[in-house]
């Protein structure tokens, strides 16, 4: 069956072959997309074959009408037919009659007729009379044994055609059974799949639940240890400035003088990048996003060498917040975000106001190596058409695509995809 072929060859070639290949495929999130297509394609067959089956269903509902029709033609020929045999067998039995009669009786001859007329015309009239009884009779068998003949051959052809009617009506019952059959399959096929989508989504929020609640102990760790170095070094300062306040004054006399030891307060010292230069982006917006944005075509330029600035490592905090909300596209709030939405939402709440635009936050801030990351630093894939905020520990959180809500990922999982990073 055509039908059959298709949806073979579509679920087993097209899906499996090009998704499972997908290099997101072995993420969770990328588990769930191709599920959520095999889905699609599976809910495509059965509505293909819901159509299929209703033409059927149809076609068979006008046969079985049609053959209807004809079974009560044939019955109503039957009926006519068995008139026509009563009346033929009648009209037989008429004509035997007659002549069962005529040899029996004392009729007289054509002889007699003409010896025993009275005149010229009781002689026509004799005559007449005896052909007019024989011919009615004689028409009267001919034209019942006609009738009798028409009917038979009319029940013939009746019957021949309810014969194909009926042969149509059984085939299209067969090709019904075998939809519906291939219908419920592809039912259970679906129903399991979405089966699956729910089982593997409630799995990833479990994953999500942990990943988030990791995340957040470790940032609370981070954080807590840079208030401890914050006050070591103010205690450090303050010990420093003490000590130079009690040191004595050097002595005036003419003895030779010795050199008195000094005092040096406690620095610190900012970490230059000594690594290779980050390369920042020039942008020729010439190819299409996933969502149909216009992704921009990354080359690169070497950027000045130079001290990281501290960051904002509470955005990292903040981004958590949202962990759940549901992709919109052009979406900016927590009814709904989109990648660079959901990156300016949360720098929002820090006072700093970024461009909705994934290419134009990359041209802020300065390059972070990938090997100095740290929370807060915005992170970009795919020839700059999706951003995302660092947390640490090789994760960050993003609006990743229709579908899907925000929500944590490594880095790794995007692979090559990875374009750099800026720290706002």
């Amino acid at each position: 069956m055509r039908l059959a072929r298709i949806l073979t060859s579509l679920a087993a070639a097209a899906l499996i072959g090009a998704l499972a290949a997908s290099p997101l495929a072995a993420s969770p999130s990328g588990k769930i997309k191709v599920k959520q297509r095999e889905a699609e394609v599976v809910l495509a067959q059965v509505n293909a074959l819901d159509n299929q089956l209703g033409k059927t269903v149809e076609a068979w509902d006008g046969a079985s009408y049609d053959l209807g029709k004809v079974r009560k033609q044939v019955a109503t020929n039957r009926a006519s037919l068995v008139v026509a045999q009563r009346a033929q067998l009648h009209a037989e039995q008429l004509v035997r009659a007659r002549l069962v009669t005529i040899y029996e009786s004392d009729q007289p001859t054509t002889i007699d007729v003409v010896l025993g007329s009275t005149s010229l015309g009781d002689l026509i009239d004799r005559l007449q009379a005896a052909r007019s009884v024989a011919t009615s009779d004689r028409q009267l068998a001919q034209q019942a044994t006609q009738v009798r003949d028409q009917l038979a051959a009319a029940q013939h052809a009746l019957r021949r055609t309810e014969q194909r009617r009926a042969a149509s009506v059984q085939q299209l019952q067969n090709q019904k059974v075998q939809i519906g059959a291939m219908l419920d399959q592809r039912r259970r096929l679906l129903a399991s799949v979405q089966s699956e989508i729910v089982t593997m989504r409630a799995q990833e929020a479990r994953r999500q639940a942990a990943l988030a609640a990791e995340a957040r102990r470790r940032l609370a760790a981070e954080q807590a240890a840079l208030r401890r170095q914050a006050a070591e070094r103010e205690r450090a300062a303050e010990a420093a400035a003490a000590a130079a306040k009690t040191a004595p004054p050097p002595a005036t006399t003419t003895a030779p003088t010795t050199t008195a030891p000094t005092t040096t307060a406690a620095t610190t010292t900012v970490p230059v990048i000594t690594t290779a230069t980050e390369p920042l982006p020039v942008t020729d917006p010439t190819t299409t996003e996933p969502d149909g944005l216009t992704a921009p075509v990354v080359t690169t330029t070497a950027a000045p060498i130079g001290p990281l600035p501290a960051g904002h490592p509470e955005a990292a905090t903040i981004a958590l917040r949202y962990l759940g909300v549901p992709y919109v596209w052009g979406g900016e709030s927590p009814k709904g975000f989109d990648c660079s939405g959901l990156v300016a939402y949360v720098y929002a709440q820090l006072g700093i106001t970024l461009p909705h635009y994934a290419a134009a936050q990359y041209q802020l801030g300065v390059a972070v190596p990938s090997d100095q990351l740290q929370p807060g630093d915005l992170v970009f894939f795919d020839g700059l058409a999706h951003v995302g905020i660092y947390i640490g520990g090789g994760q960050f959180v993003h609006a990743p695509h229709t579908g899907d809500v925000v929500k944590i990922t490594t880095l790794a999982a995007y692979g090559g995809g990875y374009v750099g990073a800026r720290r706002i």
